[in-house]
């Protein structure tokens, strides 16, 4: 085995053990020992860069520096925010030019993404990477963020007032056992092997093989959950329909519920009290809503009164977040191939804190674009409340029509 055989192999042993400093402190040592041409001979066996071991003999002829340090006091390459501090001026005037006095930034319409940033940053003579460009944004206090829904709209000057007004309708009823609920319609669901969000576990690499593009099948069309949540006994109803989402639809579910959940309608009737939002199916603007709901107040022989949340802020319907949100969970990233999965999905929700659900499917029909004339409206016996009436209303049961 020749001398240059046996120092390739001594490198190849030692060399991953040694750090940066060690590593060329012992090519230099050896190429010194070997005379003329050592350093070519130690850079052909350990592969370092010439650059490397002459360096390294001059390490060694240099002080002795601690053990624990590679590189000399202020060695390596200066950071270019050291060696130019006014690019933190230009990208902050990139990434955000309106609050920063550049509404003129040529990236103020454009992806601004590292690669963007640092494309525009070299453009203006700064040679910088992507990844420097990350790190300073992370060093001025940036992190990729997405969109926070928070803005609501124009806000109505009793905003606050109506929510007061409706928690202390509902605290009332509460007080009296009277049943309390929160209704609305969940957004409309496709049927069939479409791609539902969340994750579920699977075996790794077989995931759930879903339809590339989101057409609704003609066959099986949508599914359009109605909800209906006991506020008092934390109980929840679902009514899966198969028509458009109505206000017949809506009050159908809310008879539906009375009779498969609301024992304190079936057997001895009491006033209702409903929480809904101001627009959709059960829209305070409605006429057929106001209708229908004095069918079902003729049906029970009670008053059902209607308080809606002001325009704007449905997230503060309390079936969002007590029940709608655990549907949600419950069936993350499975497919709704048949509304009779989904009528079981929702039925199989619960929480730690007693939420029971029960759905059923309405395979019903529910005309659109019924018109509801003035005489038919003024039938309704509608009282309104003295604060907001177009919010705040009760209907009262007709004697000649009440069902008992």
């Amino acid at each position: 085995m020749t001398e240059d055989e046996r120092l390739r192999q001594k490198y190849a042993r030692v060399m991953p053990h040694l750090n940066e400093r060690q590593r060329r402190l012992v090519g230099a040592a050896d190429a010194q020992l070997r005379g003329y041409g050592g350093i070519a001979r130690v850079a052909r066996a350990s592969g370092l860069d010439r650059t490397t071991l002459y360096r390294g003999v001059r390490d060694l002829a240099g002080a002795v520096l601690p053990a624990e340090r590679v590189r000399q006091e202020g060695g390596g390459r200066k950071r270019i925010r050291a060696q130019r501090p006014e690019i933190v001026r230009e990208l902050e005037q990139l990434v955000d030019p309106v609050t920063r006095g550049d509404p003129q930034s040529p990236l103020r319409w454009t992806c601004k993404s590292t690669r963007q940033l640092a494309r525009t940053l070299t453009g203006r003579g700064y040679e910088v990477s992507y990844r420097v460009v990350g790190e300073l944004l992370r060093e001025l206090g940036y992190s990729l963020q997405a969109n926070a829904k928070t803005l609501e709209g124009r806000s109505q000057p009793d905003r606050n007032a109506q929510f007061e007004y409706l928690n202390t309708q509902v605290q009332a009823a509460l007080a009296k056992r009277w049943p309390v609920i929160s209704v609305d319609a969940k957004k409309k669901e496709l049927v069939g092997p479409y791609r539902n969000g969340g994750r579920e576990w699977h075996v790794q690499g077989h995931p759930e093989q879903v339809n590339v593009q989101d057409f609704p099948d003609p066959q099986l069309g949508k599914a359009i959950p109605y909800g209906i949540y006991d506020v008092g006994r934390n109980l929840g109803w679902v009514n899966v329909g198969c028509d458009p989402d109505t206000a017949s639809f809506a009050v159908a579910s809310i008879r539906r519920w009375g009779t498969q959940m609301g024992s304190g309608l079936s057997k001895k009737p009491k006033p209702l009290l409903l929480c809904a939002e101001s627009g959709g199916s059960n829209g305070y603007r409605l006429r057929l809503w106001k209708v229908e709901l004095q069918e079902l107040a003729d049906t029970l022989g009670v008053a059902v009164t209607v308080c809606h949340l002001p325009p704007g802020p449905s997230k503060w319907n309390k079936i969002e977040h007590r029940l709608f949100s655990h549907i949600g969970l419950n069936w993350r990233g499975r497919p709704l191939i048949s509304h009779e999965v989904i009528v079981a999905l929702i039925g199989g929700t619960t929480t730690q804190t007693g939420l029971r659900v029960e759905a059923a499917l309405d395979r019903g029909t529910y005309p659109t674009r019924v018109e509801v004339t003035d005489e038919q409206l003024a039938q309704v016996q509608l009282r309104p409340h003295s604060f907001h009436g177009e919010w705040n209303y009760s209907i009262l049961p007709r004697p000649s029509k009440t069902v008992r």
